[in-house]
C-alpha cells in the first residue's frame, strides 16, 4: 500500500480498491480531451482530492444493487463537478492554499479558471448524455443551480450581522450537502434501487454532507472568511457556538446512520457508515 496516498488522503487505507477504480475511470475521462488546450489544467484541479463524493456514489450503487461501469462514469461527474466548484469557490474566497499547493487562480490565472469551469461543465453533460437516463443528468444539473444558490446566499450573508445558525446550516446544505446526497442518489438510481432506497440513500447524502462540513469548519475555525467565523464573533461566549457545532455534527451523523435502516446490511453498506465515522474523526480540538 502507498503511504504516500495514505497521508494524502485518509480514505485510502479503508478504500482503496474502490478510490483506485475512481481514479481510473477519471483518468480515462481525461484521456478523452487529451489534445484540448485544457488537458494538464484539468490533471492539475483533480491532484490531491479525497474522492468522497464518487465513493459514496459507487458505494451507493453497490448497497442496492451493482456497481458496474456506468456508476464509475457517473462517479467522475460527480466528481468533476466538486472539482469545478472548487475552482470558484477559490476565486470568491481568495484562497492562497489549496491542498498544500497553489489553488487554481493563483496558477493560472483568473480567465483560465472561469473558462475551465465552463470546460468542466461540458464535460458533465457529455457523461450525463452517455448514461442513458434522464433522471441523471436533472440531478446533476439541479446539484449544480443549489451549489450555486448556496454561494449567493453565503455572500449575502458574510456582510450580514443578524446570521443565525439557521443561515449557517442552509448555506451548508446547499454548497456541500446537495453534492453528497446527489452521489448518494445517482448511486442507487444506477444501481436500479427502488424509490424506497433512493430516498434512504438521498437522507444518508445529505446529512453526511452537512456533518462534513461542520466537521470542516471546526478543525478550520481560525479561518476569518468562514461564515462559521461570523457566528463565533456576534457571540459573547465563543465556546457555545463550538459547543453546539459539535452537538449538530452528532445529530447529522446519526441522521445520515438512520438513512441506512433500509439498505440491507453487506459491505457496501458497512463502508457508508465507515464514512460516517471518517465525518467524526479529529473534530474535536481544542478551540
Amino acid at each position: 500500500m502507498n503511504r504516500k496516498n495514505i497521508q494524502l488522503n485518509p480514505l485510502y487505507k479503508d478504500h482503496k480498491q474502490y478510490i483506485t477504480k475512481i481514479n481510473k475511470a477519471l483518468e480515462d475521462e481525461l484521456d478523452l480531451y487529451a489534445k484540448s488546450e485544457f488537458s494538464d489544467l484539468l490533471k492539475y484541479a483533480l491532484e490531491g482530492g479525497k474522492r468522497i463524493r464518487p465513493l459514496i456514489l459507487v458505494l451507493s450503487a453497490e448497497s442496492v444493487g451493482q456497481c458496474d461501469i456506468n456508476a464509475y462514469t457517473a462517479a467522475c461527474a460527480v466528481e468533476f463537478l466538486h472539482m469545478e466548484s472548487v475552482i470558484h469557490d477559490d476565486i470568491i474566497d481568495n484562497e492562497t492554499l489549496r491542498r498544500d499547493k497553489d489553488p487554481f487562480h493563483i496558477k493560472y490565472g483568473y480567465n483560465t479558471s472561469i473558462l475551465t469551469g465552463d470546460f468542466v461543465l461540458g464535460l458533465i453533460l457529455n457523461i450525463s448524455s452517455r448514461l442513458g437516463k434522464p433522471r441523471i443528468a436533472s440531478e446533476l444539473a439541479t446539484t449544480a443551480m443549489m451549489m450555486s444558490e448556496g454561494e449567493i446566499l453565503e455572500a449575502r450573508l458574510e456582510s450580514s450581522e443578524d446570521v443565525t445558525f439557521d443561515d449557517y446550516l442552509k448555506v451548508i446544505e446547499y454548497k456541500t450537502a446537495t453534492a453528497f446526497e446527489a452521489a448518494s442518489k445517482l448511486g442507487a438510481i444506477i444501481g436500479d434501487g427502488t424509490e424506497e432506497h433512493i430516498l434512504s440513500l438521498a437522507e444518508y447524502g445529505k446529512n453526511i454532507g452537512i456533518a462534513y462540513q461542520i466537521r470542516d469548519d471546526l478543525l478550520d475555525w481560525k479561518n476569518e472568511d468562514k461564515l462559521f467565523n461570523v457566528l463565533i464573533k456576534k457571540c459573547s461566549d465563543p465556546r457555545d457556538v463550538f459547543n453546539r457545532m459539535e452537538r449538530l455534527l452528532i445529530d447529522y451523523s446519526l441522521n445520515a446512520k438512520a438513512g441506512l435502516r433500509k439498505i440491507a446490511d453487506g459491505p457496501a453498506k458497512d463502508s457508508l457508515e465507515n464514512l460516517i465515522n471518517f465525518t467524526m474523526a479529529k473534530a474535536w480540538t481544542k478551540y
